[in-house]
Protein backbone atom coordinates (compact mmCIF):
# COMPACT_ATOMS: atom_id res chain seq x y z
CA UNK A 1 0.00 0.00 0.00
CA UNK A 2 2.93 2.10 0.78
CA UNK A 3 4.43 1.73 -2.26
CA UNK A 4 1.36 2.36 -4.42
CA UNK A 5 0.61 5.61 -2.67
CA UNK A 6 3.93 6.54 -3.37
CA UNK A 7 3.54 5.73 -7.07
CA UNK A 8 0.40 7.82 -6.98
CA UNK A 9 2.15 10.71 -5.76
CA UNK A 10 5.02 10.79 -8.15
CA UNK A 11 2.45 10.25 -10.90
CA UNK A 12 0.98 13.45 -9.50
CA UNK A 13 3.97 15.35 -9.28
CA UNK A 14 5.09 14.87 -12.75
CA UNK A 15 1.45 15.01 -14.06
CA UNK A 16 1.60 18.67 -12.43
CA UNK A 17 5.12 19.67 -13.41
CA UNK A 18 4.16 18.54 -17.70
CA UNK A 19 0.75 20.94 -17.21
CA UNK A 20 2.81 23.51 -16.34
CA UNK A 21 5.33 23.74 -18.63
CA UNK A 22 2.69 23.22 -20.74
CA UNK A 23 1.10 26.46 -20.01
CA UNK A 24 4.54 28.30 -19.60
CA UNK A 25 5.15 27.17 -23.54
CA UNK A 26 1.44 28.45 -24.25
CA UNK A 27 1.62 31.67 -22.38
CA UNK A 28 5.59 32.19 -23.66
CA UNK A 29 4.48 31.67 -27.71
CA UNK A 30 1.13 34.27 -26.58
CA UNK A 31 3.68 37.13 -25.69
CA UNK A 32 5.35 36.71 -28.87
CA UNK A 33 2.87 37.65 -30.82
CA UNK A 34 3.00 40.75 -29.61
CA UNK A 35 5.74 42.08 -31.82
CA UNK A 36 4.51 45.83 -32.05
CA UNK A 37 4.10 46.23 -28.78
CA UNK A 38 7.13 44.70 -27.39
CA UNK A 39 9.23 46.78 -29.83
CA UNK A 40 7.57 50.15 -29.26
CA UNK A 41 8.66 49.42 -25.13
CA UNK A 42 12.19 48.69 -26.50
CA UNK A 43 12.18 51.84 -28.15
CA UNK A 44 10.94 53.77 -24.91
CA UNK A 45 13.93 51.65 -23.25
CA UNK A 46 16.63 53.12 -25.69
CA UNK A 47 15.16 56.82 -24.88
CA UNK A 48 15.48 56.74 -21.67
CA UNK A 49 18.86 54.57 -21.50
CA UNK A 50 20.09 57.78 -23.71
CA UNK A 51 18.64 60.25 -21.16
CA UNK A 52 19.97 58.28 -18.17
CA UNK A 53 23.58 58.04 -19.94
CA UNK A 54 23.36 62.06 -20.90
CA UNK A 55 23.16 62.69 -17.41
CA UNK A 56 25.52 60.89 -15.84
CA UNK A 57 27.82 61.98 -18.15
CA UNK A 58 27.15 65.58 -17.13
CA UNK A 59 27.54 65.04 -13.57
CA UNK A 60 30.62 63.05 -13.85
CA UNK A 61 32.30 65.68 -15.72
CA UNK A 62 30.65 68.96 -14.07
CA UNK A 63 29.80 68.28 -10.74
CA UNK A 64 31.82 69.27 -7.75
CA UNK A 65 33.04 66.02 -6.37
CA UNK A 66 33.64 64.62 -9.81
CA UNK A 67 35.64 61.87 -8.71
CA UNK A 68 32.36 60.51 -6.20
CA UNK A 69 31.69 57.95 -8.94
CA UNK A 70 34.91 56.55 -9.22
CA UNK A 71 35.33 56.53 -5.47
CA UNK A 72 32.14 54.57 -5.03
CA UNK A 73 34.46 52.00 -7.29
CA UNK A 74 32.06 52.84 -11.18
CA UNK A 75 33.90 54.42 -13.86
CA UNK A 76 31.97 55.97 -16.67
CA UNK A 77 32.20 53.46 -19.53
CA UNK A 78 31.22 51.07 -16.50
CA UNK A 79 28.16 52.90 -15.84
CA UNK A 80 26.88 53.55 -19.29
CA UNK A 81 27.01 49.75 -19.57
CA UNK A 82 25.32 49.32 -16.88
CA UNK A 83 22.26 51.89 -17.85
CA UNK A 84 21.89 49.57 -21.26
CA UNK A 85 22.25 46.13 -19.32
CA UNK A 86 19.62 47.58 -17.02
CA UNK A 87 17.28 49.23 -19.51
CA UNK A 88 17.49 45.47 -21.19
CA UNK A 89 16.68 43.54 -17.82
CA UNK A 90 14.28 45.84 -16.80
CA UNK A 91 10.69 43.74 -18.13
CA UNK A 92 11.75 41.01 -15.26
CA UNK A 93 11.68 43.25 -12.57
CA UNK A 94 7.97 42.80 -11.06
CA UNK A 95 5.98 46.23 -11.97
CA UNK A 96 2.30 44.76 -11.94
CA UNK A 97 0.37 41.60 -11.29
CA UNK A 98 0.43 39.64 -14.37
CA UNK A 99 -3.41 41.12 -15.75
CA UNK A 100 -4.84 37.66 -17.01
CA UNK A 101 -3.85 36.45 -13.23
CA UNK A 102 -5.36 39.84 -12.01
CA UNK A 103 -8.34 39.68 -13.69
CA UNK A 104 -9.15 36.37 -12.14
CA UNK A 105 -8.54 37.45 -8.89
CA UNK A 106 -11.06 40.68 -9.00
CA UNK A 107 -13.75 38.52 -11.18
CA UNK A 108 -13.63 35.51 -9.12
CA UNK A 109 -12.81 33.07 -11.41
CA UNK A 110 -10.48 31.72 -8.82
CA UNK A 111 -12.94 29.18 -8.28
CA UNK A 112 -12.48 27.92 -11.81
CA UNK A 113 -8.71 27.45 -11.75
CA UNK A 114 -9.46 25.28 -8.42
CA UNK A 115 -11.59 23.10 -10.29
CA UNK A 116 -8.31 21.44 -12.03
CA UNK A 117 -6.38 19.09 -10.82
CA UNK A 118 -3.13 21.18 -10.39
CA UNK A 119 -1.63 23.25 -7.27
CA UNK A 120 -2.68 26.95 -7.78
CA UNK A 121 0.82 28.21 -7.00
CA UNK A 122 2.87 26.81 -9.64
CA UNK A 123 -0.22 27.18 -12.14
CA UNK A 124 0.63 30.92 -11.85
CA UNK A 125 4.20 30.64 -10.97
CA UNK A 126 4.27 29.34 -15.09
CA UNK A 127 2.02 32.22 -16.13
CA UNK A 128 3.82 34.90 -14.35
CA UNK A 129 7.26 33.57 -15.50
CA UNK A 130 6.06 33.24 -19.37
CA UNK A 131 4.35 36.78 -19.28
CA UNK A 132 8.28 38.21 -18.45
CA UNK A 133 9.86 36.37 -21.34
CA UNK A 134 8.94 37.54 -24.61
CA UNK A 135 9.08 40.99 -23.24
CA UNK A 136 12.58 40.51 -21.95
CA UNK A 137 13.66 38.84 -25.30
CA UNK A 138 12.63 41.80 -27.79
CA UNK A 139 13.77 44.29 -25.22
CA UNK A 140 17.13 43.19 -24.60
CA UNK A 141 17.68 42.69 -28.50
CA UNK A 142 16.99 45.96 -29.15
CA UNK A 143 18.42 47.65 -26.58
CA UNK A 144 21.92 45.84 -26.70
CA UNK A 145 22.19 45.78 -30.61
CA UNK A 146 21.67 50.04 -29.69
CA UNK A 147 24.22 50.14 -27.27
CA UNK A 148 26.45 48.28 -29.45
CA UNK A 149 26.48 50.44 -32.09
CA UNK A 150 26.50 54.10 -30.27
CA UNK A 151 29.45 56.54 -30.18
CA UNK A 152 31.72 55.65 -28.14
CA UNK A 153 30.46 57.79 -25.07
CA UNK A 154 27.45 56.51 -25.43
CA UNK A 155 28.60 52.60 -26.40
CA UNK A 156 28.32 49.22 -24.10
CA UNK A 157 31.79 48.03 -22.94
CA UNK A 158 32.22 44.12 -23.16
CA UNK A 159 32.23 42.05 -20.31
CA UNK A 160 35.41 42.42 -17.50
CA UNK A 161 36.12 39.23 -17.94
CA UNK A 162 34.83 35.96 -19.77
CA UNK A 163 34.40 33.98 -15.93
CA UNK A 164 32.40 37.24 -14.88
CA UNK A 165 30.34 36.98 -18.11
CA UNK A 166 29.28 33.68 -17.63
CA UNK A 167 28.71 34.10 -14.17
CA UNK A 168 26.55 36.93 -15.22
CA UNK A 169 24.42 34.64 -17.34
CA UNK A 170 23.61 32.13 -14.10
CA UNK A 171 23.01 35.32 -11.84
CA UNK A 172 20.47 36.27 -14.79
CA UNK A 173 18.57 32.92 -14.41
CA UNK A 174 18.86 33.15 -10.68
CA UNK A 175 17.28 36.90 -11.29
CA UNK A 176 14.51 35.43 -13.69
CA UNK A 177 13.76 33.20 -10.29
CA UNK A 178 13.82 35.85 -7.68
CA UNK A 179 11.94 38.23 -9.94
CA UNK A 180 8.78 35.13 -10.68
CA UNK A 181 8.95 34.22 -7.29
CA UNK A 182 8.44 37.91 -5.78
CA UNK A 183 5.70 38.38 -7.86
CA UNK A 184 3.47 35.11 -6.79
CA UNK A 185 4.25 37.04 -3.54
CA UNK A 186 2.29 39.94 -4.33
CA UNK A 187 -0.17 37.77 -6.21
CA UNK A 188 -0.59 35.93 -2.82
CA UNK A 189 -0.88 38.93 -0.97
CA UNK A 190 -3.49 40.36 -3.83
CA UNK A 191 -6.14 37.88 -3.19
CA UNK A 192 -8.12 38.84 -0.41
CA UNK A 193 -7.61 42.44 -1.16
CA UNK A 194 -10.79 44.33 -2.26
CA UNK A 195 -9.92 47.62 -1.49
CA UNK A 196 -7.67 48.44 -4.32
CA UNK A 197 -3.81 47.52 -5.19
CA UNK A 198 -2.45 50.51 -2.83
CA UNK A 199 -0.04 47.52 -0.91
CA UNK A 200 0.94 45.88 -3.64
CA UNK A 201 1.70 48.50 -5.75
CA UNK A 202 4.01 49.69 -2.82
CA UNK A 203 5.58 46.12 -2.76
CA UNK A 204 6.41 46.32 -6.68
CA UNK A 205 7.96 50.31 -6.18
CA UNK A 206 10.29 49.14 -3.11
CA UNK A 207 11.35 46.34 -5.03
CA UNK A 208 12.20 48.35 -8.31
CA UNK A 209 13.70 51.01 -6.36
CA UNK A 210 15.75 48.70 -4.20
CA UNK A 211 17.08 46.93 -7.46
CA UNK A 212 19.13 49.50 -8.59
CA UNK A 213 17.04 50.49 -12.02
CA UNK A 214 16.51 54.11 -10.62
CA UNK A 215 20.13 54.88 -9.60
CA UNK A 216 23.20 51.71 -9.44
CA UNK A 217 23.47 50.80 -6.26
CA UNK A 218 26.90 51.07 -5.77
CA UNK A 219 26.38 55.38 -6.07
CA UNK A 220 24.24 54.85 -2.88
CA UNK A 221 25.63 56.23 0.27
CA UNK A 222 28.50 54.15 1.75
CA UNK A 223 26.52 53.33 4.91
CA UNK A 224 23.93 51.85 3.19
CA UNK A 225 26.17 49.20 0.66
CA UNK A 226 25.93 46.33 3.79
CA UNK A 227 22.15 46.36 3.74
CA UNK A 228 21.77 47.15 -0.25
CA UNK A 229 24.41 44.21 -0.85
CA UNK A 230 22.05 41.61 1.54
CA UNK A 231 18.71 43.07 0.08
CA UNK A 232 16.52 40.57 -1.81
CA UNK A 233 16.11 43.01 -4.83
CA UNK A 234 20.27 43.56 -5.39
CA UNK A 235 19.15 40.58 -7.10
CA UNK A 236 16.96 41.48 -9.83
CA UNK A 237 19.22 43.27 -11.44
CA UNK A 238 22.44 44.76 -9.83
CA UNK A 239 24.08 41.82 -9.24
CA UNK A 240 24.08 40.52 -12.85
CA UNK A 241 24.73 43.89 -13.86
CA UNK A 242 27.99 44.05 -11.83
CA UNK A 243 28.96 40.67 -12.70
CA UNK A 244 28.95 41.80 -16.09
CA UNK A 245 31.03 45.18 -15.83
CA UNK A 246 33.72 43.29 -13.20
CA UNK A 247 32.57 45.41 -9.97
CA UNK A 248 31.84 42.13 -8.48
CA UNK A 249 34.53 39.72 -9.33
CA UNK A 250 34.25 36.07 -10.05
CA UNK A 251 35.39 34.98 -6.79
CA UNK A 252 32.38 36.85 -5.08
CA UNK A 253 30.06 35.48 -7.48
CA UNK A 254 29.14 32.35 -5.81
CA UNK A 255 27.97 34.27 -2.40
CA UNK A 256 26.10 36.69 -4.58
CA UNK A 257 24.39 33.90 -6.97
CA UNK A 258 23.57 32.08 -3.52
CA UNK A 259 21.67 35.41 -1.89
CA UNK A 260 19.75 35.41 -5.22
CA UNK A 261 18.78 31.57 -4.57
CA UNK A 262 18.23 32.11 -0.96
CA UNK A 263 15.65 35.18 -1.54
CA UNK A 264 13.57 32.97 -4.33
CA UNK A 265 13.47 30.30 -2.02
CA UNK A 266 11.91 32.23 0.86
CA UNK A 267 9.50 33.97 -1.71
CA UNK A 268 8.30 30.77 -2.84
CA UNK A 269 7.42 29.35 0.65
CA UNK A 270 6.07 32.18 1.99
CA UNK A 271 4.10 32.64 -1.34
CA UNK A 272 3.16 29.34 -1.20
CA UNK A 273 1.84 29.65 2.48
CA UNK A 274 0.19 32.81 2.43
CA UNK A 275 -1.45 31.77 -0.64
CA UNK A 276 -2.47 28.03 1.42
CA UNK A 277 -3.74 29.92 4.01
CA UNK A 278 -5.95 32.43 1.45
CA UNK A 279 -7.38 29.78 -0.08
CA UNK A 280 -9.03 28.37 3.10
CA UNK A 281 -11.12 30.95 4.19
CA UNK A 282 -11.38 32.14 0.04
CA UNK A 283 -14.92 33.93 -0.26
CA UNK A 284 -16.19 33.61 -3.97
CA UNK A 285 -19.27 35.88 -5.31
CA UNK A 286 -21.67 35.35 -8.31
CA UNK A 287 -24.14 34.24 -9.65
Amino acid sequence: MIEVSAMIRNSTVFANIRACLAMFRIKTAEGFQYRLANLANASVGVFWALIDITVYLVFYQYAERKDAGIIAGMNINQLVTYVWLAEAILPMIVMGVDGEILGKITSGDVSVELCRPLDLYFQWFSKSAAARLAPLFWRSSVILLTGIIMPPAYRISLPASFIGFLWMLVSLLAAFLLCTSYAMLICAVRMKITWGDGITNMMMLIGSILSGAYLPLQLWPEWMQGFLRLQPFAGYLDIPVRLYIGTISPERAISSVSIQILWSVVFIISGKLLMAKRLRTIVIQGG
